[in-house]
C-alpha cells in the first residue's frame, strides 16, 4: 500500500527558532508521523532572525524563481532547505526579502504586530503550494499549525482544490493559545478577492480581528485538533461549535498513534461524503 502522504506547516519550527509549543509541536510530530510510516514534508518561513550560517540553510534554484502577485504587487519566492539531522527530515524556507528579511518574525522590538502580516500569510500559504506542485509531491493531508497558516484550508477548497494537484488533499489545523492582539489590515477581503474569491468568502473576513478570522478560517478545514492543553474559551467555543472531525488534546507520547489514526480518519471518511 502507498504511503500516506503528510504536509507540515508551520509558523516556527525549533530549532530554527526559539523553543515555543507551536515550535516543538511542530519539530516533533513529523518526526513521529515519519517513524509511524507515513511520507512528510515540512515547510516554515524563513524569517529574517534564522541563522542561515548556523543551521546550513541553501537555496534550492530548481524551487525558486516563481513569482507570486498579492494584492496587485508581484514578489519573488525564493526556497530553502535545512535538514534536522537527529530527525531525518528536511524543513523547507519559504523566503522573500520584502516580506522576511527583517530580523524578527511577527512582530518587531518593541513587540508591535507588522502590519503586513496578513499578506506574509497569504504568500507562505501559496508559497507553499507552489513548491509542493514544482515538487511534483501530492499530499493527503496538510497539517497547519500556527494562526499564520489559518487561510491554508480557505486556499484548498476554494482556489487550488481545482487543481488536479490537490483535488483530493484535505487540510487539517492545530488550535493553539497563539493569537494576534491588532486586527489584521482592514484591506484584508479586498485581497483576498484580487486573489480570485469569491464575494460570499471575501465578505467573511471584513472584520480582521483574530476571532472572527478563527471562527470563519475554520470553516474551511477539514479536521481540527487542539494541541494547546488548556486551551482558551474563545477558541474552544468555536472549536466545540465546529462540525469537520476533531480530536482533542492528546499527551505526547500517544501523538504518533492518535494524530496517524485522525489522518487516516479525515481521510477515508471525507472521501465516503
Amino acid at each position: 500500500m502507498e504511503k500516506k502522504k503528510i504536509l507540515y506547516i508551520s509558523q516556527e519550527i525549533s530549532p530554527f527558532l526559539p523553543k515555543s509549543e507551536i515550535a516543538a509541536t511542530s519539530r516533533k510530530l513529523p518526526q513521529v508521523i515519519q517513524e509511524a510510516g507515513k511520507e512528510i514534508r515540512v515547510f516554515m518561513p524563513r524569517f529574517g532572525v534564522i541563522n542561515e550560517r548556523r543551521h546550513q540553510l541553501h537555496e534550492v534554484i530548481r524551487l525558486s524563481g516563481l513569482n507570486i502577485c498579492i494584492d496587485d504587487h508581484d514578489h519573488p519566492l525564493i526556497i530553502k532547505v535545512a535538514s534536522v539531522s537527529a530527525a531525518r527530515m528536511q524543513v523547507y524556507f519559504i523566503d522573500n526579502d520584502e516580506y522576511f528579511r527583517r530580523k524578527y518574525t511577527l512582530t518587531d522590538d518593541k513587540d508591535k504586530e507588522f502590519k503586513d502580516n496578513d499578506e506574509r500569510s497569504m504568500f507562505f500559504c501559496r508559497g507553499v503550494l507552489e513548491t509542493v506542485k514544482k515538487l511534483g509531491w501530492q499530499p493527503d493531508v496538510i497539517h497547519c499549525h500556527g494562526y499564520m497558516t489559518g487561510i491554508m484550508g480557505l486556499y484548498i477548497k476554494e482556489m487550488y482544490g481545482k487543481d488536479p494537484h490537490f483535488k483530493e488533499t484535505k487540510v487539517v489545523y492545530s488550535l493553539y493559545n497563539d493569537s494576534y492582539k491588532e486586527n489584521w489590515d482592514k484591506r484584508f477581503a479586498d485581497k483576498l478577492k484580487f486573489e480570485g474569491f469569491e464575494d460570499s468568502v471575501c465578505e467573511k473576513f471584513k472584520d480582521t480581528s483574530f476571532l472572527n478570522y478563527s471562527k470563519n478560517m475554520l470553516q474551511f478545514f477539514d479536521g481540527v485538533n487542539i494541541s494547546s492543553e488548556d486551551l482558551n474559551a474563545d477558541l474552544k467555543g468555536i472549536y466545540d461549535e465546529l462540525s469537520s472531525h476533531k480530536l482533542d488534546f492528546v499527551e505526547e507520547e500517544h501523538m504518533a498513534k492518535e494524530l496517524s489514526e485522525f489522518y487516516d480518519k479525515v481521510i477515508q471518511e471525507t472521501a465516503l461524503a
